[in-house]
């Protein structure tokens, strides 16, 4: 099967479509051929040897694969599998492993969902990791709730761009820090206040109930902006100065009346599911800023280095 591989840590010239053997569903476990897969940041450090301490636990050796997260079509079930069945349309993650950005992969039910009745699933690969990220930080360890203040850091991107969709969902009234070019963008979404990160001093924002860090620079400043009680959720972080970031994470969600609450993705069916069910409702939708061949994937993580997307990159197999 073909699959978007590397040799080496590097730039994203190390990438290329190469060759693998098709694997097979055992007892347990679902075959699915997959449509389309979305380039997700944690995947440029891994590539980059920045985190190799993580992606050589993960993965020994190479070559090494990218990819986190898919929509596609169920082609075989092994022993015991009753549900999903051959030919359902589904979307999932794999966890903590890369390898979604091949024809095939091999999960279990427990990680995937039915996708979204009437998506086109090259466009609902944009959605799985962010879509559940952003659930998991505002719903489930926010507990966002109608009527409060809602501070979505990054609201053009990958996650902040569900969030704000989300956001409003739930009733909060959601501002948003984007670049300026995409002001008006991030408005569309759902923002009721969206202001330029390089133009505007964050004291000038007020006062927040929740923040959604999803920069990772600067968290005591932002943590600052919380009224007491306030909670803050971060999915960034600092990776040149990782270990004063994630000591600050830490410290904070003990002590204090400002939270900052921090949490390691690895979405299971139910979570993949109240996704399928707030995209349905109209609640959420995808943002894809382009979609690259399987052969781009080392444009597709050049143009993610880059910055400036609006929503996600997708990778059509």
């Amino acid at each position: 099967m073909r699959a978007a591989l590397y040799d080496r840590y590097g730039p994203p010239e190390v990438l290329y479509e190469g060759g693998l053997a098709k694997p097979v569903a055992g007892p347990g476990e679902v075959l699915v051929r997959v449509h389309a897969s979305s380039v997700n940041g944690g995947e440029l450090y891994g590539r980059s040897g920045r985190m190799r301490l993580v992606t050589d636990l993960v993965e020994r050796g190479f070559p090494k694969r990218v990819g986190i997260d898919f929509a596609g079509e169920v082609v075989a079930v092994g022993h015991g599998v009753a549900r999903p069945r051959v030919g359902d349309r589904v979307w999932g993650g794999l966890g903590r492993r890369f390898g979604a950005a091949a024809e095939y992969v091999v999960v279990r039910p427990r990680n995937i969902a039915l996708a979204p009745a009437g998506l086109d699933l090259v466009q609902a690969a944009a959605l799985p990791g962010v879509g559940t990220t952003a659930i998991t930080a505002l719903r489930d360890k926010a507990g966002l709730r109608p009527g409060e203040r809602l501070l979505v850091r990054g609201g053009s991107g990958g996650v902040g761009s569900v969030a704000v969709q989300l956001g409003r969902a739930l009733g909060a009234h959601v501002t948003a820090l984007a670049g300026g070019r995409n002001l008006d963008f991030v408005r569309e979404l759902g923002a009721h206040e969206v202001f330029d990160y390089a133009r505007t001093a964050p004291g000038e924002l007020g006062r927040f109930d929740v923040v959604l860090d999803t920069v990772g620079s600067e968290p005591r400043t932002y943590r600052g902006l919380l009224r007491r009680g306030g909670r803050m959720v971060a999915i960034a972080f600092d990776v040149d100065h990782l270990a004063g970031s994630l000591g600050y994470i830490a410290a904070s969600a003990v002590f204090g009346p400002r939270r900052v609450r921090a949490f390691s993705g690895d979405p299971t069916h139910r979570l993949f599911s109240d996704l399928t069910a707030y995209v349905e409702s109209g609640a959420i939708r995808p943002v894809v800023d382009t979609v690259f061949p399987l052969a781009g994937v080392a444009e597709a993580h050049r143009v993610l280095e880059a910055g400036g997307v609006r929503g996600k990159l997708v990778i059509r197999i």
